[in-house]
């Protein structure tokens, strides 16, 4: 064999072994190759989530990147690692906040902004935070009539005295009910009825025309059918 022909057979052998070099190195890099950034967000998704009863917002980008907190330290012990497992429970309100349950364990004025600070509501509420002065009830019966603004202005009253343990804080929520939301159950200590006993404040069946305006009184503020229907509304 002549030298050339040696020197032919030495490159081939080595370019041979350089290509499975390289085929291992390059296997080799895909194993260790950096995590894809949905590996990274295996955590969870990173979009606002809106939870009821009370349309709240809740980022858990917020808590899990900026604030660099660890899934355990929110899952399993103050919230089950499932969606509506909390609203299931019946007691995901603000009254269990303000005891130190769900989101109360750290928003609590010490480790986090507290679930009691009024100029706090709109963090997790939004800035709409305007309730309405009056509430006109028309289901089961038209209609009741409910003063907002002297409850929680002028009684100072907080959202949580009412809400959600005894109301939704959902526009009507409770009309939705008739079979429930009834005279029966204010009687029974229900609804308006948990302060209305006669002790807390006057009893709901002290004077029926103290909160019940009737259809007349309902058409005086809003107008009647007939002349929304001669009016062109519809």
């Amino acid at each position: 064999m002549t030298i050339c022909k040696k020197l032919y057979m030495a490159l081939g052998l080595a370019a041979a072994l350089g290509l499975i070099s390289s085929a291992g190195v390059l296997a080799s890099d895909e194993n260790n190759a950096a995590p894809t950034n949905e590996d990274m967000q295996s955590w969870g998704a990173t979009e606002v989530i809106a939870h009821e009863p009370a349309d709240a917002m809740f980022s858990h980008k917020t808590h899990v990147i900026d604030l660099e907190l660890d899934c355990d330290s929110c899952h399993p012990d103050i919230f089950q690692k499932k969606i509506g497992a909390a609203a299931a429970n019946g007691d995901f309100n603000m009254a269990s906040l303000e005891e130190g349950k769900y989101c109360g364990a750290c928003h609590d004025g010490d480790t986090a902004f507290s679930v009691k600070d009024p100029e706090s509501c709109v963090s997790c509420h939004g800035s709409d935070m305007k309730p309405p002065k009056t509430i006109i009830f028309s289901e089961p019966v038209k209609a009741v009539t409910f003063n907002h603004e002297l409850h929680t202005e002028d009684l100072g009253l907080e959202c949580s005295s009412c809400h959600t343990k005894l109301f939704k804080m959902k526009l009507g929520d409770a009309e939705s009910r008739p079979e429930e939301f009834t005279m029966k159950a204010l009687y029974a200590g229900k609804y308006c009825g948990a302060c209305h006993n006669g002790d807390d404040a006057f009893a709901s069946d002290t004077k029926c025309t103290t909160c019940h305006i009737g259809v007349k009184g309902f058409e005086r503020l809003f107008g009647s059918e007939e002349s929304k229907v001669e009016g062109g509304e519809h």
